[in-house]
This record gives C-alpha cells, structure tokens and sequence, in this order.
C-alpha cells in the first residue's frame, strides 16, 4: 500500500514539475480563559472563536474543560464564524475554560494568476463595500486612486495597494495587541500593529475596486513547546475572479524589515513572498466581520472584530485587546 501511495505522488509530481509539497505545522494548542468577578456574579458569558477545518488547515480532537454553566458552539449569520460560548449562571469563586484542539496548518501559495480576469460576482461585491471600520472614500479613496489610476486588473492594482501599505507605514512595537484596525488614524500616524495594517490594504484595496477582506487568527510556535500568548495575527485577502481568494501580509513585511532592520530596497525578497502567499505557522480563526455581533448576541455593543476572548459580565464587556485583567487568557503550543 505504502509503495503505491509513493509511487502515485511521484507521478504526480513529475506530472506537475513546478509542484512542491506545502509546509506543515502541526501541533496541540490551548486557550485557557480566565474571567475575573465577583463571586456573587449570576451573568457572566464569554465567546472564544473557534477554528474549523479548511484547505490552509485541519482541526482535530477538541477538547472543553471549565466550570460553566453550560456551553455550546455557535456560528455567525453574517460571515459564518464560529463561537465557542459559555456562561456562569450561578455564582462562582473562580470561573475558567480551556479550548484545546490539533491543528495542523499548512504554507499557502496562490501566485499563478490567470491571464483574464471574469467579472465581480454579486456575492463578492459585498468585498467592495464601505463599512464604518472599512471606509472607502475620503482620504483612502483619494490614495486608492493615485496609486491604481493606470493599473487594469485586479491582480495590478491589490500589488500597487500592497506596495504602497509596504511603503507608508511601520510596525508600532507599542501598540496594545494587534492594534484596533481604525483606518484613518493609522493613514494619518503611517503607523501600527497586524490589525491596524491589514485594515488599511483591505480599505484602500476595495475604494481601489479590489474585493478584499480580513482573516483574524493565531500563530503557532516554531520551538516544540512554547507559551503563544502574543501570538495574535491578523493578515489580508484579495479576491482575484474566476481564480479566488489570495494572501497578502503586509503588515508580516513590516515585522520582518523591524526585527531585521531592513530597508524597503533590501526587503524585496519578504515583500515578494507576503503577496500571494502565507507561511504555514498560522492558525485561521475567523474571517471578515468588524462591528461585530456575537451569537448569542452580546448586550454591550458591537466588537470591533472577533480574534481575542471576549466576555461580559452584568452586560458589561471585559477589556478585551490586550485582556490579560479581569480578563485574562494564556495560549500554548506543543509540538506534535
């Protein structure tokens, strides 16, 4: 059976001589939340997002510990992100829940576009739409234009929109978390965090008439055991059609020219590789979706996006960005 199996990928492969195997990461991961109120406390509910299976990555073997309430798994109507929900309905001294599963995710590389581009489909203009969180018009559309006013296809102007988010802004080691993705305060500084980066691409990417949304996830550890509690990663994708949906990670660009110290001139290897594909040492863990409501729906506003726990106590929320307060989590890896 063994000799078959090798013997079929071998055809394959010199079937295909540019094909290449995809780098995996595998390993265990576990989120164990802790939300701090007072003992007496009869409502008190927390939302972690939950990663499902797809063609960058497999998730397996999950596991739900804690001393809630109750629990269950809840998607999303609007972008189909899952939820893992639990509540403490009676009062508790100390209330906990750990989500554990396998993960493994795999490099992804989407560069061989195609010739022709077809058109927008309906359901991918929602992509182009301006958002409270994702504005188009204004500053960012002015930018849009400048920069893509010669540019024909899609595959053009989300490079020239890459480049120029490459080029204008800085990773701000500073920033709490991942930053809060408001795009014309991060224009305006030329700076920020994963969230704050990948904001501005997806904004001017679709003023530039580029379908182009957010994927909100997590890192895995590269050492064989490792605390990921930092590890928190937002990154972009573009819509190119008739082909489908391609990584873009600027904000990656900028991480590795600040912990390298490079220059945009002796970045062009980094830059190349971050458009169209990503690494394999990343977990998805919900996609699009800013001005956030929850399911169940939570009671004090829409969250701005939906990577870190979120929990509310009395119908009030925790503070959630950096949330290591009255909410606090811990994230660790283990190799596989």
């Amino acid at each position: 059976m063994f000799t078959r199996m090798l013997g079929a990928l071998l055809c394959a492969l010199l079937a295909f001589p540019g094909a290449a195997m995809s780098k995996e990461r595998s390993g265990e991961v576990e989120l164990a939340v802790t939300i701090a109120a007072s003992d007496d406390s009869k409502d008190v509910r927390v939302w972690i997002p939950y990663p499902v299976s797809s063609s960058a990555q497999d998730i397996s073997n999950v596991r739900i510990s804690g001393n809630f309430s109750q629990s269950g798994i809840y998607g999303e109507k609007e972008t189909g992100n899952l939820a893992l929900y639990a509540e403490w309905a009676t009062p508790t001294k100390d209330r906990a829940i750990t989500l554990t599963f396998d993960a493994t995710a795999r490099e992804q590389t989407r560069k061989d576009f195609p010739a022709a581009e077809s058109a927008i489909t309906a359901e991918i203009k929602e992509y182009l739409k301006s958002t409270a969180f994702i504005p188009t018009d204004g500053k960012v559309r002015e930018i849009a234009l400048s920069i893509t006013n010669d540019k024909q296809t899609i595959r053009e102007k989300a490079r020239a929109v890459y480049q120029w988010v490459i080029e204008n802004t800085v990773r701000d080691p500073n920033v709490k978390g991942c930053g809060t993705g408001e795009v014309e305060k991060v224009i305006a500084k030329r700076g920020g965090k994963c969230a704050d980066i990948s904001s501005v691409f997806v904004s001017v990417a679709r003023a530039a008439g580029v379908p182009a949304r957010e994927v909100f996830g997590l890192r895995l550890g590269k050492k064989d055991d490792e605390d990921m509690t930092g590890g928190h990663h937002c990154w972009a994708e573009f819509y190119v059609p008739g082909y489908g949906w391609v990584p873009a990670d600027p904000a990656d660009v900028r991480k590795a020219m600040l912990v390298d110290k490079l220059e945009i001139k002796d970045a062009q290897k980094v830059i190349d590789y971050y458009f169209g594909a990503v690494d394999e040492y990343r977990v998805a863990l919900a996609t699009g979706g800013r001005g956030y409501y929850l399911n169940p729906r939570q009671n004090d506003g829409p969250l701005n996006y939906f990577m870190y726990p979120y929990a509310e106590v009395n119908g009030k929320s925790l503070e959630w960005l950096a949330a290591q307060t009255d909410l606090k989590f811990k994230v660790r890896f283990k190799a596989h």
